[in-house]
This record gives C-alpha cells, structure tokens and sequence, in this order.
C-alpha cells in the first residue's frame, strides 16, 4: 500500500506537507495561502475535496497561513494540540472554523485517522504548544521533524525506526553569525527554541539512520542563511564519515521553497 510524502512548500515563507496513507490522504500545515496548496495538490493528481485532514504542529503564521480558509472551502478537519488551539482561536488566526472540524489532540499519545496512525511528540520551539509528528502505517513510519530548536534524546528516540523522515536544516551557523539579521534574530535562531542548523541536523539524521531508512528530506531551509547544495553537502559529510553512502544506502533530497517538491515512497 502507498505510503508516501512530498512537500507542496518548505521554508520561513510558508510550509505545506502532502502525505499518503493508502487511499486516504493529508496535509501537514498549511502556511501558504488556500490557492497556492490547492494549485501544489493538483500538480500532485489531488483533489483537495479528497484531504482527510491537516494536521497543525504550531500556530506561526507560515505554518496556519492558509489552513481556515482550507477547512472552511473543503470542510477539512484541523488537527492540533488544545493548547495550540485555545492560541488560534483567542487571536482570531485563521477565522471561523466549523465546530466539527476543530480536533484536539494530545502530545505523546497516539491517535487513529482512518487507518494512520499519527503519533504527536512535544518539540522545543518558541510557539505555545509545538509538535513534530511520527506517522506509523502498513508496519511503515514517516516522521516530520521541522521548526525544532535542539533534539534530545527523547525526541531522537520517536525519530528512530523511521523509513522516510523530514528534517529540519535550517542555517549554516557562519552564514546566520555574518549575516544582516538583527541580533535579536540571530540569538533567538541559535537558541534551544529556535531552528536546527546544518551540522546538528546532519549528526541528528546519522545517529537515527538504520539499514531501512529509505530517505531523508532537508527541509525548513533558511532563504538568507542556508543554501541547499551546503544543507546537502554537509548532510552527506556525516553520513559518509559513517560509511552511509548517498543513493546507495539512502536518498536525500533538499525541498524546494516555493514549489512542489519530488514524491517519496516508503
């Protein structure tokens, strides 16, 4: 059965996930406007009437942008944490929501979505309630591991055994450190509630890497501290300083900004 995933958009201008489950299909945030992830869906064969859910990991904007207007045109279920919630609809983000519509989960508990099973775990990042996400269907696990400060060894632990993972590599530190971004910018990226640069990144995907990780997603790349042919550079370095070799013993992709980006099976 089809498990797969692929990114409609990735970065600090707007982040949209489609995921695959069998029949049944998502969306992980919706941070780009409501047309622009319908024009991202139909690039991929989908109908957004067909999307089952989205599934919130925090309340920033370029993650909420456009997942009202979603809900309210498709009558699309949003998941997120009741936290996260009582934020979005005490600051009125995303407009009105239909009631049955608005889902609360719980971090660190699994819950069902058709036959998904969708596993929400605590991350450190300066947004009220934020979550990654680990998707476990047909004895498979995709995880989402984006706008992430640090990753300890509880957070390692839900990204171990993953097939397919997207993860975070935000910044190049000497890039960030000489750039123009104010100091209190920098600070806050560099911090435990910030972003997650290229080298912990890279350490972070060769300590969970395991003989059945098919591929590796470089996503939330910074558009003034990053460049994707580093983010890749640097990924490969680690794995290969660990015998891992690239297209041979794992795919690695960097997701594009603004576009829809290549489809990857589990």
């Amino acid at each position: 059965m089809d498990f797969k995933l692929c990114t409609i958009a990735s970065g600090s201008s707007g982040n949209c996930t489609f995921l695959q489950a069998g029949s049944k299909m998502f969306l992980i945030d919706v941070g780009i406007s409501g047309k622009k992830a319908v024009l991202g869906l139909a690039e991929l064969g989908v109908n957004p009437y067909d999307i089952q859910g989205v599934f919130i990991t925090h309340e920033h904007i370029d993650h909420i942008k456009g997942v009202g207007i979603f809900s309210r045109k498709y009558d699309t279920p949003i998941y997120a944490t009741h936290k996260a919630w009582d934020k979005i609809i005490g600051d009125q983000m995303i407009g009105n929501v239909k009631a049955h519509n608005i889902r609360f989960i719980s971090k660190e508990e699994y819950f069902e979505v058709e036959d998904l099973s969708v596993f929400p775990y605590g991350i450190y990042h300066d947004a009220v309630d934020p979550v990654g996400y680990a998707f476990l269907y047909d004895n498979k696990k995709i995880t989402i591991a984006t706008d992430i400060g640090i990753v300890d060894e509880r957070i390692k632990d839900h990204l171990k055994g993953s097939h397919g993972i997207l993860l975070e590599f935000n910044h190049d530190i000497n890039m960030l450190e000489a750039g123009t971004y104010p100091f209190y910018l920098k600070k806050r990226i560099l911090s435990n509630v910030g972003h997650l640069n290229n080298e912990a990144a890279a350490e972070v995907l060769t300590d969970i890497y395991h003989k059945d990780m098919k591929w590796a997603i470089l996503g939330h790349l910074s558009k003034d501290n990053n460049v994707p042919d580093l983010a890749f550079l640097t990924a490969k370095m680690a794995l290969e300083e660990k015998n891992i070799v690239i297209d041979k013993d794992i795919k690695i992709s960097v997701a594009k900004r603004d576009n829809v980006s290549e489809i990857h099976t589990v």
